[in-house]
């Protein structure tokens, strides 16, 4: 059975039993910078779990794409030293929100595996593992599918307990498992083992797990305790890869017909022959890291020295290395995204529409790093010697030659060296201060303004305790107020007022300046600062604080200054995408009365004649002068018109956006 039958029989499967099938959802999770990717099927249903948010279905399939590349899961390592490590894999799911629970999941999970229809997996061959207290799933598993008791292994929190965070939906696990000793073995079972054999084959491969089912029954208190929650659900995930690799009768994921071509593929392009042992594992990483790199420059990440960008860079760059070991002194990694749009691009179309893009983009990283990877190699080479690289050498060798602190690392344990980790994290939040400093000069300022965004001394001082800060700048440049609380240290005076017109500094924009009068004081606003959640304006003030009503007004033909910048860099951006193309995405802004910064990513300079087609395209629309319009509206109803939005942020259900008409639309 091919990976494409499976993929598509898991769905009608589903489907054909009242789940609705939801398309996989980007790799980027939305509205969720804390999570680097989508890791998991259950992903895109985090708030409907949370009982956040409502669907008009209580049942769902998909196929997800997942990527384990970075943070807490992270498979970056192990991929191509063992038979089943991904940085990106395929998950299929199914779903219950408040609707079925443990029968009805165990009933389906064993009908898609065993039946004739189905996958058809011999019964003898299989076994199942429950939590050691969920006695009840132990029943179903013997009443359902007339699993032996034998069969039943009960397992810890560790294996067989799933939770969601510290504190939310959590539960037990079930997973069911294929004994796949003896190459091609397509019948007989083992016979029933002891609970230590059993953990033994587990551990060694020789039984693989392919569908783990989640029983979210509980909600996990801060104090640890774990009340029932009031509708139980289902969370289910199974491994498409290795359901393949057992299908296909193989030993590994990368005998699969989802690897096979793409490993063929860079046997011609590097002409040395692959071996399916450890000799092979170059060949291997280059098959995984190519999927990785196309399905995340499909999904909009760009290669950078931050965050998503960095780890695609890191896969990137791990991949040229492994080129380059095989003999490889040219982009090699290009041939194999290509190869991967063939393989899978009926399933994922973007990988086809947006192959000029993807191959562009991994043919200039490669390029890029070609100019250094020899430099930093000699440079290890001659290190070889010391016992440890060091924090200063590990920051060297990735300030100069490119070389992530991963990277490193593996050549160095190739070696027997320890690389100085933590000497390298402090060399690299030195450089971070120094490029702060220098964009807070860039900013400009005069001498003797508050300097904003620092750690200040004195207490905070609450005037009215009950109050809560309204933010009413979107409609006003004006409030008659009052004070909720003042910290004064020194010459400098920090004050929140309740209903607050004046802007923070957010996204790259300026705090608005102004005034706040006072009975018989004026402070001159020279800043705004989020302290604790709420908005202070920050000044100079000579004499000692009196919290008074007050009349603040911000600077309005500044503020009007700024709104024009800003709008500004939304005709830039979308300048950018129409002539560079859609794959340019914002990575930065400054927006400030006299001038913007915009930063963008894209895979080269940008010459001289497309610059000027960009300035004319912006300066068309600034002449036109059309209408700005702002509305506020649900988060996923913008995203269906077509806004804009940016991984780093995180949005809120309601969300402002910003319509220059037939030009821009962006959050």
């Amino acid at each position: 059975m091919t990976s494409a039958e499976i993929r598509r029989t898991f769905l009608a499967f589903f489907a054909a039993r009242g789940h609705r099938e939801v398309p996989s959802s980007p790799l980027v999770p939305a509205d969720d910078p804390t999570l680097l990717f989508t890791n998991a099927g259950m992903v895109q249903f985090k708030r409907v779990f949370q009982g956040l948010e409502r669907r008009d279905y209580t049942r769902a399939v998909t196929c997800q794409k997942c990527v384990r590349a970075g943070g807490k899961h992270n498979d970056l390592e192990q991929v191509g030293h063992t038979a089943r490590h991904h940085t990106f894999f395929e998950m299929l799911g199914n779903f219950s929100f408040g609707d079925y629970f443990k029968k009805e999941a165990i009933g389906y999970a064993w009908e898609w595996v065993t039946g004739k229809d189905w996958l058809g997996i011999d019964a003898a061959r299989l076994y199942v593992t429950v939590h050691h207290s969920d006695q009840d799933a132990r029943r179903l598993w013997r009443q359902v599918t007339g699993m032996p008791d034998a069969r039943i292994y009960g397992l810890g929190d560790q294996d067989n307990f799933w939770q969601m965070g510290d504190t939310g939906p959590c539960g037990p696990c079930s997973e069911i498992l294929v004994d796949i000793r003896g190459k091609g073995e397509t019948g007989k079972g083992k016979g029933d083992l002891g609970l230590d054999e059993f953990v033994a084959l587990t551990e060694a491969g020789k039984l693989l797990e392919i569908w783990n089912l989640v029983f979210m029954q509980f909600d996990q208190q801060a104090d640890g305790s774990r009340p029932p929650l009031p509708a139980p659900s289902v969370d289910t995930g199974a491994g498409l890869e290795r359901i393949a690799a057992v299908m296909q009768g193989v030993p590994s994921n990368f005998d699969t017909d989802s690897f096979v071509p793409l490993i063929e593929r860079a046997v011609e392009v590097i002409g040395r022959k692959y071996d399916r042992g450890p000799g092979g594992a170059s060949y291997r990483v280059l098959a995984d890291h190519a999927r990785a790199v196309a399905f995340l420059l499909a999904d909009g990440v760009y290669p950078s020295n931050e965050g998503r960008g960095y780890v695609l860079r890191r896969i990137l760059r791990r991949a040229v290395r492994h080129a380059w070991l095989l003999g490889r002194r040219e982009p090699t990694l290009v041939h194999l995204v290509h190869a991967v749009g063939g393989v899978m691009g009926s399933v994922y179309p973007d990988l086809v529409q947006k192959r000029t893009h993807l191959e562009s983009v991994t043919r200039a990283e490669e390029e890029r790093f070609f100019d250094t990877i020899e430099g930093g190699l000699e440079r290890l080479e001659q290190l070889k010697h010391a016992q440890q690289i060091s924090g200063a050498e590990a920051f060297k060798l990735y300030d100069t030659y490119g070389f992530p602190i991963d990277l490193t690392q593996l050549i160095a344990g190739e070696r027997g060296q320890t690389v100085d980790v933590a000497g390298f994290d402090l060399e690299l939040d030195k450089q971070r201060t120094r490029s702060l400093e220098a964009l807070e000069r860039s900013k400009g300022g005069g001498a003797g303004k508050v300097a904003v965004h620092v750690k200040r001394d004195g207490e905070w001082r609450t005037v009215k305790p009950r109050a809560k800060q309204k933010w009413v700048g979107y409609d006003t440049t004006e409030a008659e107020t009052d004070v909720l609380r003042f910290r004064q240290a020194s010459d400098v005076v920090e004050v929140v007022l309740q209903e607050n017109p004046f802007y923070a500094e957010s996204g790259g924009q300026v705090s608005d300046t102004g005034q706040v009068r006072g009975e018989g004081w004026t402070l001159d606003v020279e800043g705004v600062e989020k302290v604790d959640g709420v908005s202070a304006v920050v000044g100079h003030f000579a004499d000692e604080f009196q919290p008074t009503p007050v009349r603040a007004q911000v600077d309005e033909p500044r503020r009007k200054n700024i709104e024009r910048n800003h709008t500004a860099t939304h005709l830039v951006h979308a300048a950018l995408r129409k002539i560079l193309g859609p794959h340019v995405r914002q990575q930065g802004s400054v927006v400030d009365p006299e001038r913007l910064r915009f930063d963008f990513a894209h895979h080269g300079p940008v010459d001289d004649p497309t610059l000027a087609r960009i300035e004319e395209e912006v300066n068309r629309h600034v002449w036109e002068n059309l209408p700005v319009t702002t509305r506020e509206m649900k988060y996923k109803e913008a995203i269906a018109a077509g806004a804009m939005a940016f991984f780093t942020e995180k949005y809120g259900d309601r969300v402002r956006v910003v319509d220059v008409p037939g030009v821009s639309l962006e959050l």
